[in-house]
């Protein structure tokens, strides 16, 4: 890994009551009768329900420069979501961030890799999670192949996930070889999320999911692709099983946040794939997962009781 520090000019590029009553009523002489009290104290919760704030009081936070700024304040927290329950969910949670992404393939459409994930899947997905309303950035994973192809279908397709399915940013798996054309769609107005590290998508290719950047070489093309992605315009990128090593020297040489997962503690923050997270993931989940809850285990024995009482005719 090279020993650069911060470009001479990083350090020029910009960091990221009461209601009022009002007038009071003239005093009453008597004061009410209770039935018309709890008529008033019925109301209240309708009329509390109808004016409905934000989900738990929490600031919408929707702009790539929001995320861009976390970088030094605190840790970035992301997590998946992949329709309009988990989506809510996930955001009143409090996460920095929603990724739609392709991984709905192995863990929703029963595939074994994300690879076969379309277009209308992911943009499917991503507006039922917008559908949710989430208090934060949402973004949506562009397919297998999808940014392979010629600029005006890596364009087309960008543009459906935004404007069909409602997503405010974009992320695309790739680094150096796809500089350019990120940078291209980053003019277009198109926020992107750049993916160095494990690439799911090219997992045929590689044989299998592996560590990145144990040696020399592998380190150095890390941060080439880090670096041609900061350059093209990413506001993040996010790492996916580099060596914590190259990780951390990787954070503290960007501008951009790096967002590991499955990166060590080093990164500017962490996102997980959710249902990994909750123990819904059919079958083993990666080593770097630490399970939260066992989803599985307890959503099974619901409905096993269910099913028991239905047919000893206990409900």
């Amino acid at each position: 890994m090279p020993e650069e520090k911060k470009r001479p000019d990083a350090d020029k590029r910009e960091p990221s009551g009461k209601e009022n009553p009002g007038k009071q009523p003239a005093r009453r002489r008597h004061k009410p009768s209770r039935p018309r009290k709890q008529e008033k104290e019925a109301k209240e919760p309708a009329a509390k329900a109808a004016r409905k704030p934000s989900r738990k009081g929490q600031e919408i936070k929707r702009t790539v420069r929001h995320l861009a700024d976390l970088k030094g304040k605190r840790p970035i927290v992301g997590l998946t979501a992949y329709d309009a329950i988990m989506g809510g969910l996930v955001s009143d949670a409090g996460v920095d961030f929603i990724l739609v992404g392709d991984s709905v393939g192995t863990t929703l459409l029963g595939h074994e890799t994300t690879i076969p994930v379309t277009m209308e899947d992911m943009v499917r997905h991503t507006a039922a999670v917008r559908r949710s309303s989430p208090q934060c950035l949402l973004v949506a994973d562009l397919p297998f192949a999808e940014a392979s192809m010629s600029f005006d279908r890596f364009l087309d397709s960008a543009r459906r996930l935004m404007q069909e399915g409602g997503a405010d940013a974009i992320k695309v798996e790739g680094g150096r070889d796809l500089a350019d054309d990120v940078e291209k769609l980053v003019a277009t107005g198109i926020p992107v999320l750049g993916h160095i590290g494990l690439l799911p998508q090219t997992v045929k290719a590689i044989g299998g999911y592996r560590k990145f950047g144990a040696d020399r070489e592998e380190a150095e093309r890390l941060y080439t692709d880090a670096i041609s992605l900061e350059e093209a315009g990413c506001f993040a990128i996010i790492a996916e099983m580099v060596e914590e090593e190259v990780a951390t020297e990787l954070a503290g040489q960007l501008i951009p946040p790096l967002i590991g997962i499955g990166s060590g503690q080093g990164c500017d923050g962490q996102i997980l794939v959710t249902p990994d997270l909750l123990g819904m993931t059919p079958g083993p989940v990666p080593s770097f997962v630490r399970p939260y809850a066992n989803l599985s285990e307890e959503i099974s024995s619901a409905l096993g009781r269910y099913v028991r009482d239905v047919r000893e005719r206990k409900r």
